[in-house]
């Protein structure tokens, strides 16, 4: 596949989790934060392990559990904990900076020099997130500030890890999604049922919106998110992540009837700008699948070309 397709593929992994929050508000049951996190992960990673049949070795049992937590073990519930203690939008404020924590990760774990113009680039992509999820002040609630911070740290950890450790010889981005969906799924479980108890009555719309978000929201867009990690820089990848916002925000206006005002169409106009200009500034991305083939590009190119999918 033509690499000219990677960056628009990879983003309609957010362009999907912006429709989250309308899925959960109007298919789902009420207060089942960790309940909704847990079918979102398990049931898909699952599922990948079914269809590839390929379970880590060596290594890279640990690193999949590492990235599996850092990416959605631990990512899932500090979100929803910081959206529900969090006035208004605020918590997706928080998470249009990661752009800035992975690129200060990046120059720690992958020696990549943030440029001034990425710098700016990410703080004009938060003003543009603020302006369009934020509706009122409200009191902040430090639990929930804190969760969101660690939420979009894990985040942005996990995707520079994952683009530092790359996959093992002849693994695709297909089993590695499994695997980390799997870990994560395994992680957020006991979680789920210690703090809400057994599992809600579901009704036919509610199993929908569950199959929806395991499949298209999780297996799929999780799938093209790592997929386009192992072949764009992580700050590159990292810049597509305000999508998510403006896409909620766009579902509530044309599916929910929520109003949108000027200041937030200009918002959207900063973040989608600055979201472009991070693609353009990004550079290209190592597309080898581990860091020992990077050292030896000769022997990578010799390859059979399947195996540098």
């Amino acid at each position: 596949m033509k690499r000219s397709l990677t960056v628009p593929l990879t983003a309609l992994a957010p362009v999907s989790w912006g429709t989250t929050y309308a899925v959960t508000t109007v298919l789902l049951p009420p207060d089942r934060p960790l309940f909704t996190a847990l079918l979102r992960a398990l049931p898909a990673g699952l599922l990948l392990l079914a269809l590839t049949r390929v379970l880590p070795r060596g290594g890279w049992w640990w690193r999949s559990a590492v990235l599996g937590a850092l990416n959605i073990g631990a990512f899932f519930p500090l979100l929803f904990v910081s959206a529900y203690r969090l006035p208004g939008g605020m918590a997706a404020v928080v998470g249009s900076v990661q752009p800035l924590f992975v690129v200060g990760l990046s120059a720690l774990l992958l020696g990549q020099r943030p440029a001034p113009r990425t710098l700016v680039t990410g703080a004009v992509a938060a003003l543009g997130v603020s302006l369009v999820v934020l509706q009122g002040t409200g009191t902040l609630d430090a639990v929930g500030v804190l969760a969101a911070v660690a939420a979009t740290a894990s985040m942005a950890a996990g995707t520079v890890l994952t683009k530092r450790w790359g996959r093992p010889d002849g693994v695709g981005p297909l089993a590695l999604t499994g695997w980390q969906l799997t870990a994560g799924g395994l992680l957020i479980a006991p979680l789920a049922v210690l703090a809400e108890g057994a599992p809600p009555a579901l009704d036919a719309r509610a199993v929908g919106g569950y199959v929806y978000l395991a499949l298209a929201n999780t297996a799929v867009a999780y799938w093209l998110w790592f997929r386009g990690i192992g072949r764009l820089t992580a700050t590159q990848v990292a810049f597509l992540g305000p999508l998510s916002p403006l896409t909620a925000a766009v579902v509530g206006w044309a599916a929910l009837g929520q109003a949108l005002t000027p200041a937030q169409v200009a918002g959207m106009a900063l973040a989608f700008g600055a979201t472009l200009a991070g693609q353009l500034g990004g550079g290209r991305g190592r597309s080898f699948s581990s860091p020992e083939k990077n050292a030896q590009k000769v022997s990578m190119d010799r390859m059979d070309p399947a195996l540098r999918r």
